[in-house]
């Protein structure tokens, strides 16, 4: 049974109208059966599809964090090795002390 709406919902669309990999549109993360049909779609399939369009929008954001997390980390990984002193010897930082002498 279909509830009633009482606005018609609006295409989520924003005008980017570019497609990524899996298909989806990359400004409203349609896919291309949802934004040619959109006008055919009654007002309930409207609404699930724009619930559809906010998570995978939370998705993409999310793995794009996760994404740049992953590459901060490795970069500071990357940064600490060059200054891992737990690896350096002692001898190599003081040098060869034979030759030293106090007065």
């Amino acid at each position: 049974m279909e509830q009633l709406s009482f606005f018609a919902i609006p295409s989520p669309c924003v005008g980017v109208c570019q497609s990524d990999t899996k298909g989806y549109c990359t400004g409203c993360f349609r896919s291309r059966d949802e934004r040619f049909n959109w006008m055919s779609f009654s007002e309930l399939q409207k609404q699930d599809i724009v619930r559809l369009c906010v998570a995978r929008r939370k998705r993409r954001q999310y793995a794009l964090f996760k994404s740049q997390k992953l590459l901060q980390q490795q970069q500071q990984a990357n940064s600490n090795n060059q200054f891992d002193f737990d690896q350096v010897d002692e001898m190599d930082l003081l040098g060869d002390l034979s030759q030293f002498e106090l007065d």
